[in-house]
């Protein structure tokens, strides 16, 4: 007679194995190192302008070229990883946006940098969300959330490394250094996946589960500690049910889909706007150029302070209040930058707190969406929500080189409230359950 193992519960009822804690480790440093290359162009923006003597405008296209490629990739590698396993993409995304940038290191023109970041962005958006769910999918419940956050924090600690190695390194192996090491460290750790790495349990199950019979066993067995009885079968659940995108507009869901996705848009305007060109901006103003990576340290320092005291307090507050007053908080800051000059104390410390004022928000929108939708539509009402925010990323990195060439740092900063209020607004179109549990929503992303 054989023994039934359900995959979710077995992970569920088994305390976290060191086995478990490889998966995470080996995720988390996907994440480092996509963080670093995603903002390599923002650190070294002012150099290679400088190098072929460019405005701060003809940056742009490069910086979109980036984030067009994240979309893609990040639509195109999620179908793939569902299709042919967690384990391959991954692997080729990371090979792929290592290899783009390491050849970035050796581009004669712009126009050759354009495309290779493009292809970066198809590695990079694409091993994000792969990463994700592969740390979900080996996390038990309980833990779920956590874990996708800690994973999660490794994009901004990668934009901090390389900020700092920027700052520290720039003068001596110039912008092209920055990306080869942004390209060989990838690379080594690909070869470290193709080691260490396993496919997900659920995927094996639920592909490949006589193929993979041996693979399942002996993940299961590392997980368990416990040997398997003879003739063992394992299952996952089935797949929900798709929910189309027109039930977001259905059953008073409109006028909630509505203020989410301007929240979303918005938001990513002004973060992704700040997060390319705080660098090039702080040139402009006159801080030195091998100092002006140093802006982006400081926010995504504050950035990943703030993240766990957030995520802490989510569940125990008013989400839409917290929102108001982190926008709030955030015009103040850009009216305070606008103000600030080359007073470089005030403008580290202002351009800091933005990590919180502008960027907060992130942590804090995948609650407001699990508060306003019914737990059926909120995984639809998330993927789309994000969607929309990647269109926002995209026209506020290509924008802020207008910004700077018509209004310079004053006129940059000022900008940026537009989108901030606009973001706001959507706040007072918002209804959000009374039943939700914006918590365990989070977790089960």
């Amino acid at each position: 007679m054989s023994t039934h193992y359900s995959i979710p519960e077995l992970i569920d009822r088994t305390r976290l194995s060191a086995f478990q804690w490889r998966v995470f480790g080996l995720c988390f440093l996907v994440a480092i190192l996509d963080g670093f290359d995603t903002q390599a162009i923002a650190f070294t923006g002012p150099s290679i302008t400088q190098a072929f003597g460019l405005g701060p405008g003809a940056l742009a296209p490069i910086l979109t070229a980036g984030i067009v490629g994240m979309v893609l990739g990040a639509m195109t590698m999620g179908l793939m990883g569902d299709k042919f396993g967690r384990r391959p993409v991954i692997i080729g995304s990371v090979a792929l946006f290592g290899l783009a940038s390491l050849a970035t290191a050796f581009a004669q023109t712009t126009d050759q940098i354009l495309v290779l970041r493009f292809i970066a962005g198809l590695g990079m958006g694409g091993a994000t969300p792969v990463v994700l769910s592969l740390a979900a999918e080996y996390g038990s419940a309980k833990h779920r959330g956590t874990i996708m956050t800690t994973v999660l924090l490794g994009l901004p600690a990668g934009a901090i490394l390389g900020g700092l190695l920027a700052a520290k390194m720039l003068p001596t192996i110039g912008w092209q250094g920055i990306f080869a090491v942004g390209g060989i460290v990838p690379l080594l750790l690909m070869v470290v996946l193709i080691v260490a790495l396993p496919e997900s349990l659920y995927f094996l199950t639920r592909h490949r589960p006589v193929a993979s019979r041996h693979k399942i066993e002996h993940i299961v067995t590392a997980i368990t500690h416990s040997p398997l009885p003879a003739n063992s079968t394992f299952s996952v659940p089935e797949m929900d049910v798709k929910t189309r995108v027109t039930s977001l507009f259905r059953g008073g869901l409109a006028r909630n889909t509505v203020g989410i996705w301007t929240i979303y848009l918005f938001n990513w305007v002004a973060w992704f706007m700040f997060l390319s060109w705080l660098p090039t901006v702080l040139k402009a103003t006159g801080l030195p150029v091998d100092q002006a990576p140093m802006g982006t340290v400081a926010v995504n320092a504050v950035f990943v302070l703030c993240a766990i005291p957030l995520s802490i307090m989510l569940p125990k507050v008013n989400t839409r209040l917290l929102l108001l007053a982190l926008f709030l908080f955030g015009i103040v800051l850009c009216l305070g930058l606008a103000n600030s000059g080359d007073n470089w104390t005030l403008v580290f410390i202002l351009a800091g707190c933005a990590g919180l004022g502008i960027g907060g928000q992130q942590i804090v929108l995948n609650y407001m969406v699990a508060q306003a939708y019914p737990t059926a539509l909120r995984a639809t009402a998330t993927g789309w929500a994000i969607a929309l925010g990647r269109v926002g990323a995209i026209i506020g990195s290509a924008s802020g080189g207008w910004f700077l060439e018509h209004g310079g740092p004053a006129g940059y900063y000022m900008a940026l409230v537009v989108p901030l209020v606009i973001a706001a607004s959507g706040l007072m179109i918002i209804r959000t359950q009374p039943g939700a549990q914006p918590a365990q929503a989070v977790a089960a992303h």
